[in-house]
């Protein structure tokens, strides 16, 4: 393995890194102060009786997850957090989950709070800020090296845990502190415009909402359209059946040609359905109940994830989860796909309650839909698969950018690529 490290560089505990970088401990870049890395108090301590409606913010799992600690705070008074001072934590500092979802790590923000109160499930770690920038260290801890570390030396005894000891003696790789900021400043670009992406394709998904609203109703009208809407039953203006499943038990009824949606392929394959993840044979088609269905045909989860939507972009057929809906000259495909889509949460609440909740075919027929003409069906579906597709784009955009950055993290915090 030797053999393998570059010029420059040296194999370490993290692994091979430059030859002027350090591995050194979690403890070697801790500060010289008091509690530098410590826990939450013993249960005794911190109970929820200790909770007011303001003061200092307690750090819980629920607080963490995200790269600032967030999110709703439960607090305590000046005085109880003056009697738990050690188990204190302050901005800059790092926190650690200990028990739950292990490997997490946050940083404290500078503004917020001037302190926090870490909870039993949680463990802080106070820097040296002489030597370590915590922006830096932040990274490191989240990257795919030393989460495998943590996993590694979890205790298995009980609810896997780590702790103090651990966490002191996790090996960690230390460059020049300026270098450290270069990285973390690079880094921290990257995640910024990773947020204003996400930013941006949350406010676009809230104005497609709020034109779905408007225009599926006829709240707001296309230019060129006007007139009345007719109001129908949806088994009215369409023709449905469900499908089958056939005997797994009989593997020769399975990958043949013919397509078969499952609620996973809809869940996973969006709006248009152009594939599925397993086929029926000739033989499992006709000893089954399963029926065919037109591209173009509507897909509705009756169960399971209740409500999901999808239009059939092949001929295919599908389990007895899925309603396929075949809209009649009056109705368009793609409009009865938005109306079943704004439908959702109306109708996650109404299904039938039994081992789960479910819908059935007598119910969606007796759906009441506003049909404008076909021409305005038309345009309206245009106008919000125009949205959906841009939707589309910022999604994929960033799927590329978040691995750019994992890809990003592994070159700058290996020293693989040296930006100093």
């Amino acid at each position: 393995m030797n053999a393998e490290v570059k010029p420059g560089y040296k194999l370490t505990e993290v692994g091979v890194i430059p030859e002027d970088w350090e591995c050194t401990t979690v403890q070697g870049i801790a500060s010289s102060v008091r509690n530098a890395i410590v826990g939450g108090p013993f249960g005794s301590d911190l109970v929820s009786d200790d909770y007011v409606s303001y003061g200092v913010p307690v750090i819980r799992g629920q607080n963490m997850g995200t790269r600032w600690v967030s999110g709703a705070f439960v607090f305590v008074s000046n005085a109880k957090a003056d009697s738990l001072e050690s188990n204190l934590a302050h901005p800059f500092d790092l926190i650690f989950t200990q028990r739950g979802t292990l490997g997490q790590v946050s940083q404290v923000p500078e503004k917020l709070f001037d302190r926090y109160l870490v909870s039993q499930s949680q463990m802080k770690l106070t820097l040296n800020r002489k030597i370590a920038d915590p922006n830096f260290f932040y990274y490191v801890f989240s990257s795919k090296g030393q989460q495998e570390l943590i996993r590694k030396n979890t205790i298995q005894t009980g609810i896997p845990h780590i702790n103090l000891g651990i966490l002191r003696t996790l090996p960690v790789q230390r460059p020049t502190y300026l270098e450290q900021r270069a990285i973390a400043e690079a880094l921290s670009d990257a995640d910024a415009l990773i947020e204003s992406l996400e930013q941006l394709i949350t406010k676009k998904r809230q104005i497609k909402q709020g034109a779905m609203q408007e225009l599926l109703t006829g709240k707001k009208r296309l230019p060129g359209f006007s007139g009345e809407w007719e109001g129908k039953k949806l088994g009215d203006v369409s023709e449905m059946g469900s499908g089958g499943t056939p005997a797994s038990s009989f593997p020769d009824y399975y990958d043949g040609d013919i397509p078969w949606v499952s609620i996973s392929d809809m869940t996973k394959g969006g709006k248009v359905i152009q594939s599925t993840d397993r086929n029926l044979s000739g033989l499992g088609f006709a000893n089954s109940a399963a029926q065919m269905f037109p591209a173009g045909t509507v897909l509705y989860a009756m169960y399971a994830s209740l409500g999901e939507c999808s239009i059939a972009g092949i001929s295919l057929c599908s389990s007895q989860a899925i309603l396929g809906i075949r809209p009649k000259e009056t109705l368009e495909s793609e409009f009865l796909y938005y109306f079943l889509t704004s439908l959702k949460t109306i109708v996650k609440s109404m299904g039938q309650q039994g081992t789960q909740s479910n819908l059935n075919k007598a119910m969606v027929q007796a759906f009441q839909i506003n049909l404008p003409t076909f021409s305005e069906q038309t345009a309206i579906a245009k106008v919000l698969s125009d949205m959906d597709n841009e939707i589309d784009m910022l999604e994929i955009k960033l799927e590329k950018i978040l691995q750019l950055k994992q890809g990003m993290m592994y070159n700058l915090l290996t020293g693989k690529i040296r930006i100093v």
